[in-house]
């Protein structure tokens, strides 16, 4: 361990310079973006952000490459690493935003919570009180009721254990996401609910209260009347928030913008914020996740091609721009012609060390697997205090493969989503279930979704939703809206669904029938 610290803390002190230097670069470029004089864009733009407890930032480490050779990590037995922050300004003050902004959301959304949780309980006592309240006010003037009341108390109290379980179960679920704005159907329910309400009080207080109506029955049943058209509310509330959009309309075309990935969603009536979820919400299980890495080193070796070109004057200082953007221009096109050769053998060589790398990982993790059924073989033999566990079974043998699959991430550019915990966490769970070792090396042989990685490693929590036209307005053929983190965009281009016509074509069944004639003389 004290070879790999060494060694760690070199790579840190001789390239922090030059790495912090192409970060700054970096993040320049990334923030330029034409601002008009009161420093917002033309375009409409709300946030979507993740539930709360999850990193803003992610590692800036990942967007540095570093030349490895093959000989790296010789005296290595652990996968180690060395990382450095580099913000800007303007990072600093758009994390200060988003803080802001995100104190802003827990308030409304609290909020939300406490003008639901208000309603619901209006909506459950009011019924309660229409009985109870001319018992307790005037009980003397009251006419008997007798069973039929009994029946319809019978009556209220299930109604209102179906309603109390039903609205459980469509409005109080855990929250997945916050949302720019409200949910309109949602608001308009809520709204009717309680205008519904406040009516059936002021018909009360006029009609029963003011007049001491001695009528018992007839105010039972007025108070079931209401609990039915509750029931009902409750059954519209069922076809706008859930039924409505569950026959597909519309097709989404979701679009990664950094490397041109692409899945295709079929969706119902939503409006942009709702279908804006559902994608995100599909994202982190489809795409596989994004890496940096692998965009910056082609941008690397582009620029690397490029560097160099340099024109002097060996007549001395002068006006002759002409000649000069002449000369650029062949030495750009000289090198432009020969730079597909260079691209085409370095990719050729890339692969056939990441081949090389990938058969020596095979053979380390195969004969890890081999030792670790041995270790089984004579554990059964031994007593049952001092049979080894799976974490203890994974530390003794991933030392025999950890410099192969050191040196197989770091040329595959992955080593960033692995630490030597969550491999050590993935080898005794394989060694648990019994799996096999192409089964231990499938997560690291091939680029998983998201979710399959720690969430401190997905470089997307926080989003903005970009769209022309208002977040709550329904999704139409033709709309495209964006939705951009801080490293990368999805571009959602939305396509109605074509109607089909389907026409049936009767075939007659004797059509299918025919008659073979033999003849009955021969050619003899």
């Amino acid at each position: 361990m004290d070879t790999e610290s060494t060694y760690s803390g070199y790579s840190y002190y001789s390239s922090h310079s030059k790495k912090s230097h192409r970060q700054g670069d970096r993040n320049r470029e990334r923030h330029k973006s034409p601002r008009n004089k009161d420093g917002r864009g033309s375009e409409k733009s709300v946030t979507i952000q993740a539930p709360t407890g999850e990193p803003l930032l992610a590692n800036d480490s990942t967007r540095t490459e570093e030349v490895q050779d093959d000989n790296w990590g010789e005296t290595t037995t652990a996968i180690t690493g060395t990382s450095e922050h580099s913000i800007s300004q303007e990072d600093i003050a758009r994390i200060s935003k988003d803080m802001e902004d995100s104190v802003g959301l827990d308030c409304k959304r609290y909020l939300g919570l406490t003008v639901v949780a208000f309603l619901g309980l209006l909506v459950f006592l009011t019924p309660v009180a229409f009985i109870l309240l001319p018992p307790i006010l005037w009980r003397e003037e009251l006419e008997p009721c007798g069973t039929i009341c009994e029946g319809l108390f019978i009556s209220v109290a299930f109604k209102l254990l179906i309603l109390l379980i039903g609205t459980w179960a469509l409005f109080f679920r855990k929250q997945r996401a916050d949302v720019p704005r409200v949910f309109v159907f949602r608001a308009l329910l809520l709204v009717l609910i309680f205008l519904f309400v406040i009516s059936y009080w002021l018909f009360y207080g006029v009609r029963i209260l003011d007049s001491r109506d001695r009528n018992y029955q007839g105010i039972v049943q007025y108070a079931v009347s209401l609990v039915d058209a509750l029931l009902f509310i409750h059954y519209l509330a069922i076809v706008l928030l859930e039924l409505r959009q569950l026959q597909p309309m519309f097709t989404l075309q979701v679009v990664r913008s950094t490397d041109g990935e692409s899945r295709f969603y079929s969706l119902g009536h939503l409006s942009i914020q709702r279908a804006a979820l559902v994608v995100l919400e599909n994202y982190y299980k489809d795409f596989t996740i994004y890496n940096p890495n692998l965009l910056t080193a082609s941008k690397f070796q582009t620029a690397k091609n490029m560097a160099g070109l340099k024109v002097y004057n060996v007549d001395g200082p002068s006006n002759n721009a002409t000649g000069q953007s002449r000369a650029m221009i062949a030495a750009a096109a000289r090198r432009r012609d020969s730079s597909h050769n260079e691209l085409y053998y370095e990719e050729a060589e890339h692969e056939r060390r990441v081949k090389k790398r990938r058969a020596r990982l095979v053979v380390a993790v195969e004969e890890a697997f081999i030792h670790i059924q041995r270790l089984q073989a004579e554990e059964q033999q031994k007593a049952p205090g001092e049979v080894m566990d799976p974490r203890e079974a994974a530390q003794a043998i991933f030392p025999s493969m950890a410099r192969a699959l050191q040196k197989y991430l770091r040329t595959t550019r992955q080593q960033h989503y692995h630490s030597m915990e969550s491999i050590l966490q993935h080898l005794a769970f394989c060694i648990t279930n019994s799996m096999t070792p192409k089964a231990f090396l499938e997560r690291y042989l091939s680029a998983g979704p998201t979710l399959q990685y720690d969430k401190d490693r997905w470089l997307s929590t926080q989003w903005r939703l970009v769209s022309d036209e208002a977040v709550t307005n329904g999704l139409k053929d033709g709309i495209i809206f964006v939705l951009k983190c801080l490293d990368f965009s999805l571009v959602v281009n939305v396509k109605k669904i074509p109607f089909i016509v389907l026409s049936e074509e009767f075939v007659d069944p004797k059509s299918h029938k025919f008659v073979l004639r033999l003849q009955s003389e021969t050619s003899v």
